[in-house]
């Protein structure tokens, strides 16, 4: 069932993941795929500005962030916060440049890509607390950083997307909520006897065999599995929260992580577009220079994003 489009990206994919040793750790991991990355990585649009970075003090120590910004426009830009996936252990914004650099480039705005804090050195919740952090500081620094305090989003993909929800329920509420969020093939919680882990338990790109042990790296506490700051899914109440867009992946074992996420938000009133990613595998945006749907679903993201920037500007 998965897109054919799909197989010569993960002959690339797998090619390249075959000259890690066998027994690396972490750090490993990162640098590998702090490599794979680059010599994949798309051309950036010639409109987006991707040399800004900061350092945001947060509990957990200070947090990178690198901004990509619309070059051709002055005045306040929206801004979407983005937050990479990689398991919690690897990914940078550098890892995830071909995503965000496009969002800035089609909606005309700034997006700020936050390097946080990775296990299992930074376990739970430092990698939460520097992406509370971050978001409070984008407001707060809004008239510096050229964007629009009332249309600031977060978003994230993976790992990433975890932790959007989680600083977005942690905001609820506030000054500091921001107005829309993008989960693309979210982590919601980490219950693994979902029917998508048992029909995708060979993957591809993601495998449920793996899940326990990179699980523990964020959260060796156990009881930590179920603290809503690291399951959004747990939350006890999902009311108020900013609309979102769920994507998920037909071929993804977190498919029905995000399927009951979106179902959660959208029993709790919350505005919730989901995209069900129909032959699509997690990780899928990797893919946008093989697979036309991977390019035409992230452009419907950005898409949806602009309708909420341009909703809240009105």
């Amino acid at each position: 069932m998965m897109n054919p489009e799909l197989q010569d990206f993960l002959n690339v994919w797998n090619e390249k993941w075959s000259d890690l040793p066998k027994g690396s750790g972490p750090a490993e991991r990162r640098a590998h795929f702090e490599q794979i990355a680059r010599d994949m990585r798309l051309p950036t649009p010639d409109d987006v500005n991707c040399d800004a970075e900061h350092h945001v003090d947060s509990p957990a120590g200070p947090a990178r962030v690198r901004v990509f910004r619309y070059d051709g426009d002055d005045t306040a830009q929206p801004c979407l916060i983005y937050m990479h996936g990689g398991a919690w252990m690897q990914g940078s914004p550098e890892t995830h440049w071909d995503i965000t650099a496009r969002i800035a480039s089609w909606n005309r705005q700034t997006v700020i890509s936050v390097d946080y804090a990775l296990a299992p050195e930074h376990p739970f919740p430092q990698a939460y607390d520097q992406c509370l952090a971050v978001t409070r500081w984008v407001r707060t620094q809004a008239h510096d950083l050229g964007v629009d305090p009332a249309r600031i989003s977060i978003g994230g993909d993976s790992a990433g997307a975890n932790l959007a929800a989680a600083v977005t329920l942690a905001l609820k509420g506030t000054a500091d909520m921001p107005m829309a969020q993008l989960l693309v093939y979210p982590a919601c919680d980490f219950d693994t006897s979902r029917p998508s882990m048992i029909e995708n338990a060979n993957g591809p790109l993601l495998f449920p065999r793996d899940m326990p042990a990179v699980n523990a790296m964020y959260c060796p506490n156990p009881s930590d599995l179920v603290d809503p700051r690291a399951a959004p899914l747990h939350a006890t109440d999902h009311t108020g929260l900013p609309q979102a867009f769920v994507a998920v992946a037909e071929c993804d074992p977190l498919r029905d992580s995000g399927r009951a996420y979106a179902a959660a938000l959208k029993s709790a009133g919350v505005p919730m577009t989901l995209d069900d990613g129909k032959g699509l595998i997690h990780g899928y945006l990797r893919a946008m220079d093989y697979c036309s749907d991977s390019m035409r679903k992230l452009e419907s993201m950005a898409a949806w994003l602009r309708q909420a920037n341009a909703s809240a500007a009105a």
